[in-house]
């Protein structure tokens, strides 16, 4: 899956250059203004892909828990449940279906946002096209080094005990992040001149070395790694985090959620200084050009970073099928050890999703500025000021619509459930089998219908606000969303993932500890589900499709800023 993706982002992008190429012929500035349409399409498709898979799969999995788990205390995938088959699904709906199109859209954007700023360089000036394509080649060492890196992780070490499954997966981010920091030193000294200019946001042009760039990219490689492992130690039942969640569920499900919140908001603070830190020296070193390629830098492992995602849902599906063919209990043990592992790993990934993000978001931000002809941004200013405190409470709006549509969905296949319990002979001794296909239709048609309002939300907002209001109030809502929509896409996602791992490390009880407050079905059991069950929402619909909301605004603004320019700020024109 990760190099499918990668592979073939890259190879369409880069087809889709070469016939625009044919039409534009040395108009390099225009060619790459047309290929941000490549970005607006991916991150269309990835919002229905990450809002609606996530409305879909957390329906399923709370009706699923809720009734299941805490009413009948049946485990988890037990065949007697009616939800089971809609939760499985959904597994794959929502975290297969709906990171890899997150990436896939964060990749495209990154890269259109890195074209359109060389195009105004002295790359484009100069008709260096091998220079101008850099970002492609950024992405094309990443699938090479991925290559060298799954290699070298399968073939030289061998998994022989459960605590050496999750250094295993994480090892391979190591690797990738060292082999990709010496593929781009090669990459930049063979490709770049030895200087060239940045000529964006109409400041003074900025002359670049070949060798501000490599720091660039690495800058935003190593701050990816650090997110990543930063995630890791917030949500991994291995630390000392999650383990003081997992103790709180002593006194009750009221403790669990007050100590998993207050995790979730300081899990914020690392990610944030190491975005800070790729942001300053990426934009000192080559201005919204440097901010771009290092968000490229983020996602150059994007074969490994998805991999290690996907094995999770993989694992999670593998332990499902396991339970519902009645295997035997070693193998549902296995597959439990593999899951609570890929589910870090898929906490890291959607740390490697938002951080790029963040980036990504900034880079267009920078791409905007230029085509909408803005010499700069006043935030003191009235227009600019009201679209940065409208922008900064999107994400709040479009947190609450998703955590509503999933409570909604949740509510129609509980009452399904406890209906099918109720009224089922049978059901509960297994003699019957339960009606799966009323759950699944349940859950597919909540996605549909309910992704609607807050795609709307979306797509809507920066075409009523560069129309009525101008691209100065246009500007501040980018960079309002941008600041306020990173914050709460860390602090849901981690908090959801520390919620569902202290529930695992229940239900283990691999050590002392653990089996203290176990086994299955204890008080302090349920109260772990009650917190995991709160948290599915936050970690699988709300939180990661935040990232849509920032990239797919700003994408979006970039396609249409030289119409915002030329027609918006109907509003203030009629004052």
């Amino acid at each position: 899956m990760g190099f499918l993706l990668a592979a073939d982002g890259l190879l369409v992008l880069y087809i889709a250059i070469n016939l625009f190429k044919i039409y534009y012929k040395t108009e390099r500035e225009g060619l790459f203004e047309a290929i941000t349409g490549y970005g607006l399409g991916g991150s269309s498709v990835a919002l229905f892909g990450r809002v609606g898979g996530g409305i879909y799969t957390k329906a399923a999995d709370v009706g699923a828990d809720l009734v299941g788990k805490v009413e009948r205390n049946i485990p988890e995938d037990d065949p007697r449940n009616p939800a089971v088959i809609a939760d499985n699904v959904g597994d794959n709906v929502g975290d297969i279906a709906g990171m890899g199109s997150d990436l896939f859209g964060s990749f495209a954007e990154s890269s259109c946002a890195a074209l359109v700023v060389a195009s105004i360089s002295s790359f484009g000036t100069s008709h260096d096209f091998t220079a101008m394509c850099f970002p492609l080649l950024i992405s094309s060492m990443g699938i090479v080094v991925c290559l060298i890196t799954t290699l070298f992780a399968t073939d030289f070490y061998e998994i022989k005990e459960v605590n050496q499954i999750e250094p295993a997966l994480k090892r391979q981010l190591i690797i990738s992040t060292a082999l990709m920091t010496l593929g781009i030193l090669l990459v930049c000294f063979l490709a770049l001149p030895s200087s060239f200019t940045i000529y964006n946001l109409g400041s003074t042009p900025k002359v670049v070395k070949w060798w501000h760039l490599f720091f660039c990219v690495a800058v935003g490689l190593w701050a990816g790694l650090i997110i990543g492992y930063t995630t890791e130690y917030f949500t991994s039942n291995a630390y000392s985090p999650v383990q003081d969640v997992a103790d709180s569920c002593r006194t009750g499900a009221a403790t669990n959620i007050i100590f998993g919140l207050a995790l979730g908001y300081k899990s914020v603070i690392i990610p944030i200084f190491a975005i800070g830190v790729a942001i300053y020296v990426s934009f000192a070193l080559a201005v919204f050009y440097g901010i771009a390629v290092a968000a490229l830098g983020m996602l150059s492992t994007i074969a490994t970073g998805l991999a290690i995602d996907a094995y999770g849902p993989i694992s999670d599906n593998a332990g499902g099928i396991a339970e519902m063919a009645g295997m035997s209990h070693h193998i549902r043990e296995r597959t439990d050890a593999l899951d609570a592992a890929g589910n870090t790993t898929a906490a890291i990934g959607k740390g490697f999703a938002i951080g790029s993000a963040a980036l990504v978001s900034l880079a267009l931000f920078g791409a905007y500025v230029s085509r909408a002809s803005l010499t700069s941004v006043d935030v003191l200013s009235a227009k600019v000021f009201i679209g940065l405190i409208v922008g900064a409470m999107l994400p709040y709006w479009f947190s609450a619509m998703t955590m509503k549509s999933v409570g909604k969905a949740a509510l129609s296949m509980v009452e399904e459930v406890r209906r099918q319990f109720n009224t089922i002979p049978g059901l509960m001794e297994g003699i019957n089998n339960p009606d799966y296909a009323t759950c699944v239709k349940i859950s597919t048609d909540a996605s549909i219908k309910e992704m609607i309002p807050p795609g709307a939300l979306v797509m809507v907002t920066p075409l009523v606000v560069g129309i009525l209001f101008g691209v100065e109030t246009l500007a501040g809502l980018l960079a309002g969303a941008l600041v306020s929509g990173v914050q709460i896409a860390i602090s849901a996602s981690n908090t959801g993932g520390a919620w569902d791992n202290a529930k695992k490390y229940i239900e283990a009880g691999a050590s002392e500890h653990a089996r203290s407050l176990g086994p299955k079905g204890s008080d302090a059991h349920k109260a772990a589900v009650i917190g995991d069950t709160v948290g599915d929402p936050l970690k699988d619909t709300s939180g990661p499709s935040l990232n849509i909301l920032i990239k797919l605004m700003a994408v979006e603004s970039l396609v249409f800023a030289p119409f915002f320019a030329a027609h918006g700020g109907l509003l203030f024109k009629i004052g």
